[in-house]
């Protein structure tokens, strides 16, 4: 059997987030069984299942190669932008 990583999302406009994994032969196999498991309650609007070995991740020890040149952008960080007076929530 295969690992399957799940994701849902709860209701329309809003993004999937990962809820955990779950083993089967096949996709179809695999969205069943996640529909099962993490939506027995019906608050899913969409499930995405995805083979495990299909995803690939950053290793932390390229952090700093990865993640530190963006630091020296300011101009991407909210705090270089003045907030107008009257503005309470953003």
């Amino acid at each position: 059997m295969q690992l399957w990583e799940v994701f849902v999302r709860a209701r329309a406009g809003l993004h999937h987030q990962h809820v955990g994994s779950i083993h089967a032969v096949d996709a179809e196999m695999a969205l069943g069984n996640a529909r099962d498991v993490f939506t027995r309650r019906g608050e899913a609007a969409s499930i995405w299942v995805v083979p495990s070995t299909a995803i690939v991740a950053s290793d932390p020890a390229d952090a700093a190669e990865l993640f530190e040149p963006a630091m020296d952008k300011v101009y991407r960080h909210p705090t270089f932008y003045e907030v107008p007076d009257g503005v309470t929530n953003l």
